[in-house]
């Protein structure tokens, strides 16, 4: 589990061994490693919002946008795309890390225990043995993890073992309750994968959340977003996809990250994690509607 995953992201072109090694890549990380530093103690002495709906929640929520504008557009600046591309994740690596900020308190608000942040999550599991002595002996456990750009949820640890046994296979893997996946833009192509993500989360975890956030929207009318796995897709620019270059061409007005929408995921993510889940066929026999 990462929980600053754009200061690590930082972190390793600060010491990669042989890229970012010229002059002008470390200047331009030293500009960038300040101005994150910044950033990020910014966010961790402000708190909220908690589990409690509070008065102050809305404010809260604008402080952590504001600076999560003032901080993109300065890492969004040309001669920093231009030297560290899409393929580096950079840009991408902080609205992962700005989902942290947002959810951080909320989070710990119910135990310190609780998984948050970047992890390679729950994917299946399957038992496999060579013969059928030996699946009398170990189950033969394997574990698929997948990895998830921003999770809520849990880690589970997990002992498989055979009938008379006190030896076994043991597993340790996060599951998540509230799965984010974090895009600079989403066009069709992403929405396919995103969706294939969402089928094989609430298969295994029927009752998880699946949330697709990006800056920009790059699809057409022609998309049905009603049969994708995808519990909610939010925008957060509103704002149709530009190519990265033609957002330096003057006169290109790029709209800022806006707090409702922000606001809108937050309190979505706040009533999933407070409500009851149910599920359970005696409940939905007691109103007469199993689902």
């Amino acid at each position: 589990m990462s929980i600053f995953v754009h200061g690590d992201n930082l972190l390793q072109k600060e010491n990669h061994r042989t890229k970012y090694r010229d002059a002008e890549s470390r200047q331009y990380l030293a500009e960038i490693r300040s101005k994150y530093e910044e950033w990020k103690q910014a966010n961790l002495s402000l708190v909220g919002p908690l589990i409690e709906p509070s008065p102050d929640d809305e404010s809260i929520i604008e402080q952590r946008v504001s600076l999560f504008n003032q901080y993109k557009n300065f890492l969004d600046q040309q001669k920093y795309a231009e030297q560290f591309d899409s393929r580096s994740n950079l840009h991408s690596s902080a609205l992962e890390e700005f989902m942290y900020y947002l959810f951080k308190d909320l989070v710990s608000d119910y135990s310190d225990d609780a998984l948050i942040g970047k992890s390679r999550a729950f994917k299946d599991l399957s038992f496999k043995s060579e013969n059928y002595q030996g699946m009398l002996a170990l189950p033969g456990t394997l574990l698929e993890v997948k990895d998830y750009d921003f999770v809520i949820g849990a880690t589970i640890n997990a002992t498989f073992h055979c009938k008379g046994k006190t030896y076994g296979d043991t597993e340790s893997f996060d599951m998540p309750a509230i799965a984010i996946e974090c895009k600079t833009y989403l066009d069709k192509t992403m929405l396919e994968s995103c969706s294939t993500t969402g089928e094989q989360l609430k298969k295994n975890n029927p009752n998880a959340l699946y949330i697709v956030v990006a800056e920009r929207l790059k699809l057409s009318e022609a998309v049905n977003l009603k049969n994708r796995k995808i519990d909610q897709i939010y925008i957060l620019r509103k704002q149709k996809n530009t190519d990265r270059e033609d957002r330096f061409i003057e006169g290109y007005i790029a709209n800022p990250i806006y707090a409702d929408v922000v606001f809108h995921l937050f309190s979505m993510v706040r009533e999933y994690l407070s409500s009851d889940w149910g599920g359970k066929i005696a409940d939905g026999l007691h109103r007469g509607y199993l689902i």
